[in-house]
């Protein structure tokens, strides 16, 4: 593409050194993987300015610059206000626009994300109709396939678009269902996207080392909703805290549809019954019932399909093909994902206090009255601090034990996150509170105090199957450690 095309429709500032002709055959935000031709974006972030790699990106081959001030360089320069907001708009462009020939569907929230992307992929596939899948766990072109590595829960716009246009002409898939980030409505790495359809799971807290204030928060959860135009929906959770603020930013020609269990809204569940097998419930949807017999457990789980039905409501779906997917699902990796029966042991990527209480009442519907509920948590490090006793608190409320550990501690002192935790506990009783930085070890000394009657949750890293420590990153998979823990029990 030529560099004049490119910028056709380009809110910038100013150009220097300006030669339209110039080709450009790729979009570049890191100066070593720059290659021949290649526009280099000059990203400012919290920590690194891309201005100050722009000699090194033209020494690989860059053909132009996109930046916020005049560099001295020969190159064409395009000088935008906001490199980070306008590497969406580039990126766009240069994959030739390719959210405009596909059914987008974006979900967004502090936790069920995954659950629901995964969700509607199978209603899509249910209903005879390719769907692919951009989320945490990387992105997949079908329920079956495999997942491919993907850097972030939303990737960054070349990527993302570039992925978009593979989909979309590679691969003939017109359904694409996304999981929508806050980090990525906040730095625009979405921009560009146009969204068929937003759905809102919830909101409670999380990323407050980044964004600072739940104003915040919700403000950049709110772009998703804002940027939705006529003929697309929104679906939101009605029993949310923020669902008010959410259904008063949607644009009023957007279909709305809203969904819970004790606020009323147009997608509802009643009835609702736990068991080790799953969950029952009776779903209410436009003056009809339907029974609802899942293989997923806990509330949260109702919540999720809820959600889904909603939108394959939105979407024209039949509901009876919709629920016979969802009836079908055995559940998404690492979310509330069983490793063994004996005791019960239940892996789950829960790190927030929210997500950490629903698990942790949901593992409590289905511990025996002769059993023992333990709980084994960490906490982040170089992430919100303030979450870490409150998290302490909900463990030390639902559970009988806890075992506290480490998660991805990265650059913090794993002592000191434990510590972090521990100030949010009542009591440190020795015969309820077990402390173990190690978390291999710790997951290892569960065999000790565990019955077969007992349910034991494992919760922050889910699928993960890295460890962040310090100095280095090493394989640690959670489901791992306790299937070898817990061999002859293993399902």
């Amino acid at each position: 593409m030529k560099l004049d095309e490119l910028i056709e429709y380009l809110d910038y500032k100013d150009l220097v050194n300006f030669k339209g002709l110039v080709d450009i055959n790729g979009i570049s935000y890191n100066s070593q993987t720059t290659k021949e031709g290649d526009i280099f974006i000059c990203l400012v972030g919290e920590h690194t300015d891309g201005h100050e790699y722009a000699q090194s990106a033209i020494e690989k081959g860059a053909a132009a610059l996109l930046v916020e001030r005049p560099l001295d360089f020969k190159i064409p320069q395009i000088i935008v206000d906001n490199t980070r907001h306008k590497i969406a708009d580039i990126a766009d462009r240069f994959y030739s626009r390719p959210s405009m020939g596909i059914n987008l569907i974006g979900i967004t929230g502090t936790n069920g994300k995954t659950t629901v992307t995964h969700l509607i992929q199978k209603i899509i596939e249910e209903n005879q109709q390719k769907c692919a899948l951009i989320g945490t766990l990387g992105y997949k072109l079908s329920s079956n396939g495999e997942y491919r590595d993907a850097k972030h829960t939303t990737p960054q716009s070349p990527e993302l678009q570039a992925t978009l246009r593979m989909i979309k002409d590679i691969d003939k898939i017109d359904n694409v269902v996304m999981e929508v980030s806050s980090h990525a409505l906040e730095q625009n790495r979405v921009g560009g996207c146009r969204f068929n359809g937003a759905i809102l799971t919830n909101l409670t807290q999380d990323h407050l080392d980044y964004h600072i204030t739940m104003d915040n928060y919700f403000d950049a959860k709110s772009i998703l909703f804002k940027k939705l135009k006529e003929g697309n929906f929104a679906i939101i959770n009605a029993d949310d805290e923020y669902a008010q603020k959410f259904l008063d930013i949607v644009p009023e020609e957007v279909l709305i549809l809203t969904y819970g269990v004790k606020n009323q809204a147009d997608v509802m569940a009643s009835n609702i019954d736990f068991s080790l097998n799953g969950a029952e419930f009776t779903l209410s949807l436009k003056g009809k019932e339907y029974k609802v017999s899942l293989h997923m457990n806990g509330m949260f789980s109702v919540y999720n399909v809820l959600a889904a039905v909603a939108a394959a409501y939105a979407m024209g779906i039949d509901i009876n093909i919709a629920l016979k997917a969802l009836e079908n699902v055995k559940g998404v990796a690492g979310r509330f994902e069983v490793v063994s029966k004996k005791p019960l042991v239940i892996v789950d990527y829960a790190h927030t206090p929210d997500g950490l209480e629903n698990v942790l009442n949901s593992a409590r519907e289905i511990t025996p009255e002769n059993g023992n509920l333990i709980c084994l948590f960490g906490c982040g490090g170089d992430r919100d601090a303030t979450k870490r006793p409150k998290m302490g608190a909900i463990a030390e409320r639902i559970s009988d034990k806890i075992v506290i550990t480490s998660d991805n501690p990265r650059s913090e002192d794993p002592q000191q996150i434990i510590t972090d935790i521990i100030a949010g506990l009542k009591s440190v009783n020795n015969e309820k509170v077990i402390v173990e930085p190690d978390r291999g070890k710790a997951i290892e000394l569960l065999k000790t105090i565990t019955e077969n009657n007992d349910v034991v949750v494992i919760a922050g890293k889910g699928h993960e199957d890295y460890q962040i420590l310090k100095d280095k990153t090493i394989h640690f998979d959670d489901r791992e450690e306790a299937r070898k823990v817990f061999e002859g029990s293993v399902i």
